[in-house]
């Protein structure tokens, strides 16, 4: 049965199935988009639409980058299988399964050199949309307007995730992310009771929340007054997105928030009075603080 020669060598291609297999169930391991804690509804940012492009584009290149070795070994591995079962050694045959080889790895060259300028293209359409973005920004909270709100600020210690500043004082805001436990009955549960030292989730208890986001004000503070000349009033806010917050006492000078409405919470809220000169002189310093950041990423990009 010389038929039997042919179909005995796939039992070596059962492995390299499998991992492709996996390969494809994997595609969709990465993606960037997340919901809100308080809605579930998809949160979107400046160009969206091409973050999610982004994304697809990224799977693609994944899944064309695992595949192709996968691919391209398919025939060397069946050519080896058709040498240990063949009666005679046909060398065209041989020739033939190299050369099909060959082949499969320049398409998957090709295919990879495709999906890394697409994924340039998106970025750079990407990048363009978010300056626009950013200028438009300023139609709502222009420099000269009394909120001003600055992301990923650096401190003596890490990073800041929020400072916000209103003419009755500044706010500084870390936001921290806990994974919500499920009741025997399935019911979620979302309520966290905070204390004068201690944040008390459902079955845990954590101190350094409250102790980071506090050491970060009372840095801030000291920093402001250093650069402005004189006392700046500055509020710790620890915001834990999706919980229920309960207090049986909080921290001096700290405030523990869910996040929803906290824009409301944070213009109505008054721990100071900053008149126009302090203010300004506030926002400078955080631009330049920021500044320095942006400085020192470019000059020391992450390796990949």
């Amino acid at each position: 049965m010389a038929w039997l020669e042919y179909l005995l060598p796939l039992i070596f291609l059962f492995p390299l199935g499998a991992m492709a297999v996996i390969v494809v169930a994997l595609r969709n391991l990465h993606d960037a988009r997340v919901s809100s804690p308080f809605n579930a509804r998809q949160l979107r940012e400046p160009g969206q639409a091409l973050r999610d492009r982004l994304d697809r584009a990224f799977a693609t290149l994944f899944l064309n980058g695992a595949l192709g070795p996968i691919v391209t070994l398919a025939p060397l591995v069946y050519g080896m299988g058709r040498m240990l079962f063949a009666s005679q050694q046909n060398w065209l045959e041989w020739a033939l399964y190299g050369a099909l080889s060959t082949v499969l790895v320049l398409i998957y060259c090709f295919l990879l050199i495709r999906d890394f300028q697409h994924i340039r293209r998106i970025k750079l359409g990407l990048a363009c949309e978010l300056a626009v973005g950013q200028e438009l920004e300023r139609l709502v909270h222009p420099e000269a307007h009394p909120y001003f709100v600055f992301h990923d600020v650096p401190s003596n210690t890490g990073i800041i995730d929020h400072v916000a500043v209103t003419p009755h004082g500044v706010f500084v805001v870390e936001t921290r992310a806990r994974t919500r436990p499920f009741a025997a009955d399935g019911r979620e549960i979302n309520r966290v009771t905070v204390e004068p030292e201690r944040l008390r989730f459902p079955g845990w208890s954590e101190r350094r929340p409250l102790l980071e986001t506090l050491r970060a004000a009372r840095w801030l503070a000291g920093w402001l007054e250093q650069r402005c000349g004189r006392p700046v009033p500055v509020e710790a806010v620890l915001a834990l997105p999706g919980w229920d917050i309960a207090c049986d006492g909080v921290p001096e000078g700290l405030l523990v928030v869910s996040g929803e409405s906290l824009s409301q919470q944070l213009s109505e809220r008054k721990i100071g009075q900053l008149d126009d000169t302090l203010h300004d002189e506030v926002i400078a310093a955080l631009i330049e603080r920021t500044a320095e950041l942006e400085r020192y990423e470019a000059l020391n990009p992450p390796s990949i």
